[in-house]
């Protein structure tokens, strides 16, 4: 189980590890946004060049809360709840966090209980 955190502003962070194509493995706050609907992890342009992640497509279109904006997508590896996955990640510049996107809760639980502090993210068993 992945245990987040509460921003300042109510925003959800969890830690996150990416996973460079050398495997070395880098720990990053995330902010859940689940605006984004489009995609699993969102990331800034000069974010890639450590981790150097193989390109899958070139200037997708999206709109975003500042407009509709260009991105590429790369294929990532990343840990998350202790499981590693491979996944599609939209890489684009101006991106100022590290964004989670709300694809994660199509195969994770989320939990949230702020009077109590608890905010955890689980993968889902497929029972």
């Amino acid at each position: 189980m992945a245990v987040g955190s509460f921003g300042d502003n109510g925003e959800l962070f969890f830690e996150i590890q990416l996973i460079a194509l050398n495997q070395e493995e880098f720990s990053v706050e995330a902010l859940l946004d689940t605006g984004f609907t489009d995609g699993f992890l969102c990331i800034n342009t000069q974010d890639l060049s450590a981790l150097g992640w193989p390109l899958l497509t070139s200037q997708i279109e999206m709109r975003t809360a500042k407009g509709f904006s260009r991105f590429n997508i790369h294929e990532g590896k990343v840990i998350i709840d202790g499981t590693e996955v491979v996944i599609p990640v939209h890489v684009g510049n101006n991106v100022p966090d590290t964004l989670m996107g709300a694809l994660w809760l199509d195969v994770m639980q989320l939990l949230v209980n702020k009077p109590k502090g608890v905010l955890t993210l689980e993968v889902v068993d497929d029972d």
